[in-house]
């Protein structure tokens, strides 16, 4: 890596805690790269300007890809793979295929019910989930918890119009989720020369939550530090040995994805599992908070892997994706 030109990509130009949490990721990536002997610096996607040509004329060896969201919105942030690989410039990460496809919940829930893999049942106005006792409604490409609340949860009949609500006030697209009351588990895939490795499954706790509240990460719980579900839902790596089938599927089941949308570089998936035991594959990240203190580098750190070198694997992924495309 020595010698080599990898600027840093973001879109985070707003002063949410998420946005904030992605320069602060950004700068930790770039000093990371400066640390094992390359040259970066940050490149803020700008959408008043085309930093991408910009960035092609300066012809770097590797854009380090921590696009989350553009003007704040997820969605958009799936077409930067694409719009890199126009430019010739390679980049880390899952490729432009594997980002547009997974940029939508619903899209990526169709494939992997084609393909054999269990995800919860949904419904785009929420009409064929009415009768459902309880259900959750999501953005379709908004990512990081953004919108979810406990009022998220609810009842499939009132989904519907909550659904078109939201829709009408916002033009955001939602949809409803059967809602899996049980355990929270995500698993971080990490490309290891020209291999797939699966990092310690991560089990999310809900401490001191009573019955009348949902055992969900909301908006609140991933970035209001001051909230109780921030302060209270702390991750875990150490199971008992009668969870090691379980794990043994869950392993599985994320080697599924990676291979069913033909993912790169890292990944994470995110499982609930009910109280029969059967695992519920959530949705795919292709691109995850990469933060020194978010999931994916506590997994990484529970497999004996620093920062640093978390960064020099992405790295060395990327360069191999541009070799075999060349």
């Amino acid at each position: 890596m020595k010698g080599l030109s990898i600027p840093v990509l973001h879109g985070a130009t707003g002063n949410t805690p998420d946005e904030r949490d992605t320069v602060r990721t950004a700068l930790a990536v770039r000093d990371a790269l400066v640390s094992l002997g390359g040259q970066s610096w940050l490149v803020t996607l700008d959408q008043g300007a085309d930093s991408l040509d910009t960035l092609a004329a300066e012809q770097p060896d590797l854009v380090f890809n921590l696009v989350e969201a553009i003007d704040g919105l997820a969605g958009p942030a799936a077409a930067i793979p694409k719009a890199l690989a126009r430019r010739d410039l390679p980049f880390t990460g899952c490729g432009a295929e594997a980002s547009w496809v997974c940029r939508s919940k619903v899209a990526q829930k169709v494939r992997m019910r084609s393909a054999g893999l269990p995800t919860p049942a949904w419904s785009q106005n929420g009409a064929s989930l009415a009768r459902a006792p309880k259900v959750i409604v999501k953005s379709i490409t908004e990512h990081a918890s953004i919108g979810i609340e406990q009022s998220s949860v609810m009842s499939g009949r009132r989904a519907v119009q909550f659904i078109a609500d939201r829709m009408a006030q916002t033009g955001d697209p939602h949809f409803a989720e059967a809602f899996v009351d049980g355990r929270e588990f995500a698993l971080s895939l990490l490309e290891t020369d020209d291999d797939l490795r699966v990092l310690p499954p991560a089990e999310t706790l809900f401490v001191g939550y009573g019955d009348d509240v949902h055992h969900i990460v909301d908006y609140d719980a991933k970035w209001v530090e001051d909230s109780h579900g921030y302060q209270n839902t702390p991750r875990r790596f150490d199971f008992p040995e009668a969870d090691d089938a379980l794990l043994e599927e869950l392993q599985r089941l994320a080697r599924a994805c990676w291979d069913l949308f033909g993912l790169s570089g890292y990944a994470r998936i995110d499982f609930r599992v009910d109280d029969t035991g059967q695992p519920w594959i959530l949705e795919v990240n292709t691109n995850p908070c990469l933060a020194p203190d978010a999931g994916f580098m506590a997994a990484a750190a529970e497999a004996g892997l620093t920062f640093e070198a978390v960064i020099a694997k992405i790295v060395s992924a990327g360069l191999r994706t541009t070799k075999k495309a060349a």
